[in-house]
């Protein structure tokens, strides 16, 4: 499939004895917006970490364009810079403005010139609504306004996809809504992205595909009106529940 971006085959993480992940498969194409739900502990964010080789898989392969990351000779940052991570905790650096913040990677890693870096961090600031603030540090910005920076700063390396994990979780409830705006607008841009989130109406109207998993393994996985609207397996339905009856 010529618009297959990373292809999950047979992913294990054990950490000492405890398995994390196991035998996950699925596939992500050009443009699809996966939610990954499920309860805490169920190993959503490990996954999204070994996707980002931040964690090393016990097993499996993760093919990004058809080539295998967790093989020998991997130039991780590099493949970083295409495939993009979005933290709950932001992870800015603390000393730096948010120019800087969106500046540093894109010189380090790309090695794009001071001009052009800053170009580019300009725009996405822009796009994200943080264009104000280019001189402002972490410390003085509210929540959702650090997620925002953190965004651009993905956005500003170019990736061809973005990993979330849990975006809004840190959030105070009036701030989640203008970070859900600004991922829905990737969105309708066709940015591909996976999400682990708790939000439910963004999975719903916003993914192409829903991956439900429980205790470290993918137990229903499909478009939103299937897996949200219809589950099959009584797990999935037993989670949804706690969505409806809130």
């Amino acid at each position: 499939m010529a618009d297959m971006i990373l292809e999950i085959r047979h992913l294990s993480k054990s950490f000492g004895s405890h398995q994390v992940l196991k035998d996950i498969d699925f596939t992500v194409s050009q443009g699809d917006v996966t939610a990954i739900i499920g309860a805490s502990g169920s190993g959503k964010s490990t996954l999204l970490r070994c996707i980002n080789l931040l964690e090393t898989p016990t097993s499996g392969e993760i093919l990004f364009h058809g080539k295998d990351m967790t093989g020998p000779g991997v130039n991780a940052p590099e493949y970083r810079s295409h495939v993009g991570m979005v933290f709950q905790s932001f992870n800015l650096f603390a000393n730096m403005s948010v120019l800087k913040n969106c500046m540093v990677g894109q010189m380090k890693v790309l090695k794009r010139n001071k001009d052009d870096a800053r170009q580019t961090a300009l725009r996405y600031l822009q796009q994200v609504g943080m264009a104000p603030y280019i001189n402002a540090k972490p410390r003085q910005l509210s929540g959702g306004q650090k997620q925002r920076v953190a965004i651009a700063r993905a956005l500003a390396m170019g990736p061809e996809v973005l990993l979330f994990d849990e975006p809004t979780s840190a959030l105070d409830p009036e701030m989640v809504g203008e970070v859900l705006s600004v991922m829905q607008d990737l969105a309708a841009q066709g940015m591909t992205m996976l999400v682990v989130t708790h939000e439910m109406a963004f999975a719903r109207d916003v993914s192409t595909q829903v991956v439900y998993m429980n205790e470290g393994v993918i137990c229903e996985q499909g478009p939103p009106a299937q897996v949200l609207g219809d589950p099959q397996r009584q797990e999935t339905k037993n989670f949804l529940s706690r969505f409806r009856s809130s």
